[in-house]
């Protein structure tokens, strides 16, 4: 199992939340997920055999979130 923290600055309230844990829990391959609104960042567990970080990453960028390099 990987385990990863994203940053995106543009995580503000428990909507921001709810919606980001949906769109990246229900990849395949995605153990747990974690995000902090107060620390802007979301802590992924996932298996690479299974997904991939470019796949985590659209997911995001898909629920209109920027993912801060």
């Amino acid at each position: 199992m990987t385990q990863i923290t994203i940053n995106v600055p543009e995580i503000h309230c428990d909507h921001c939340k709810t919606s980001l844990e949906g769109a990246v829990g229900v990849l395949s391959g995605v153990e747990s997920v974690d995000v902090s609104v107060a620390e802007a960042t979301i802590d992924i567990s996932y298996d690479q055999d299974s997904v991939d970080l470019a796949t985590i990453k659209t997911a995001i960028e898909e629920q209109g979130y920027a993912v801060a390099d």
